[in-house]
């Protein structure tokens, strides 16, 4: 077949380039989160794009083997991957860590690449920001990840937020008090998970006494109140699920406290996760997208590979996903040759407050890219800033 050479400049599908406006506004976000991460306390790390794909696999990794690149390496003949998530690197680095504390919090971002998009019409191509938080047992961590990664949220252009809230206790109670076996477990968990509510009961007549309430989980979704009706429905046969419930409470009740402004919505029945997840998980979808932009819980196994099982929590956002359309420019100032000589220290100063200043090179045309942008003209002696549709005023005046 003859070259054509459209495969010079074609891009794969599900990737794409960022133009200078979409760039902006996913490089100020990513700074915004990381600004807010280091003001509580988390350390930035930066693990590699590329490593054994056996890393990448473990605690979390697991159910992203599908979605991970591989490749061999012509050095040592292994199996390399390209991550499709950080979490996995970032349990590798905890557990490896030299005199790592008793508690730790790390940050990162950083590119992640996936053979398949996680919704229609999505990239392959993102980049992943996130907190990890390791050595807490508590809700208390639960807490401060999930508060962080709401802040994060209230940092996006996102005119809606709704929180979707679940527990991996309640299933794997349920399981464990009913003595099912691993099999009838993932029965149940694939039934469950497919919401197939006749697949289900034909399933809980194999099953032993009191497996019916498995189909009173369809019906625990909604708001924080239906955890009154989940007691009423559970605690009477499996009363050691209050303690995953009184937790559930306290998430709905700091929710309400904190974020008002955060539609809420509980569901006992939904599994994403449940493989690995092993307390409390969320889930954030913003605006009119029916995919999630971000999610993150409790995950204490997730270093266990690594010979370091210890408490862990976290969260992860899409950026891409969450800033797609979103376009961030910078007013500027146009400072012509005579302009850039004679008015060094006023463009430093305006260059350090923040503002973007282009020295413009001889014969370069000038066209204002934003409303604002303005250029430096000499007027009856006097340096003055004129508008580019003709508005003048002073230095003095505007930034002095």
């Amino acid at each position: 077949m003859r070259d054509s050479g459209q495969e010079r400049w074609l891009l794969p599908e599900g990737v794409q380039d960022l133009l200078p406006g979409e760039s902006h506004a996913l490089e100020h976000f990513r700074r915004q989160c990381l600004d807010l991460y280091e003001r509580h306390g988390f350390e930035l790390v930066i693990p590699p794009l590329l490593e054994y794909r056996s890393a990448l696999l473990t605690g979390v990794g697991g159910d992203l083997e599908m979605r991970t690149f591989r490749m061999t390496d012509p050095s040592s003949g292994q199996q390399l991957g390209l991550r499709a998530d950080m979490t996995p690197q970032v349990a590798r680095m905890d557990a490896l860590r030299p005199n790592r504390r008793s508690v730790e919090r790390y940050c990162y971002a950083g590119s992640v690449v996936a053979t398949q998009a996680r919704y229609l019409g999505g990239s392959r191509c993102s980049v992943q920001i996130g907190c990890e938080l390791y050595g807490h047992p508590g809700l208390e961590a639960d807490l401060q990840i999930l508060r962080l990664m709401l802040l994060s949220l209230r940092a996006s252009p996102c005119d809606q937020l709704i929180l979707e809230l679940g527990h991996a206790g309640i299933l794997r109670g349920i399981v464990e008090e009913l003595g099912l076996n691993e099999s009838q477990a993932e029965q149940v968990h694939d039934a469950l998970q497919r919401k197939a509510r006749a697949e289900l009961e034909t399933l809980i007549s194999t099953l032993p006494k009191d497996s019916e309430v498995l189909l009173t989980l369809l019906g625990l979704a909604g708001p924080g109140s239906v955890l009154v009706q989940a007691r009423q429905a559970l605690l009477h046969v499996f009363p050691r699920l209050e303690a995953v419930l009184d937790d559930l409470d306290r998430v709905v009740a700091y929710l309400a406290e904190s974020f008002p402004d955060v539609e809420l919505y509980v569901d006992l029945a939904e599994l994403r996760g449940y493989r690995y997840h092993t307390g409390l998980f969320f889930a954030a979808y913003v605006d009119q997208l029916r995919f999630e932009v971000a999610k993150g819980g409790r995950y204490d196994d997730v270093a266990a590979a690594f010979g370091c099982s210890r408490p862990a929590t976290g969260f992860s956002l899409d950026t891409l996903a969450l800033m797609q359309g979103a376009e961030r420019r910078s007013k500027t100032i146009y400072a012509e040759p005579a302009a850039s000589q004679e008015c060094v220290a006023q463009i430093d100063q305006w260059r350090q407050q923040g503002y973007r200043v282009i020295d413009v090179l001889p014969g370069e045309p000038l066209q204002a890219l934003h409303d604002g942008d303005q250029v430096l003209v000499k007027e009856q002696g006097q340096w003055c800033l004129r508008s580019l549709k003709g508005e003048s005023s002073t230095l003095d005046r505007n930034h002095g």
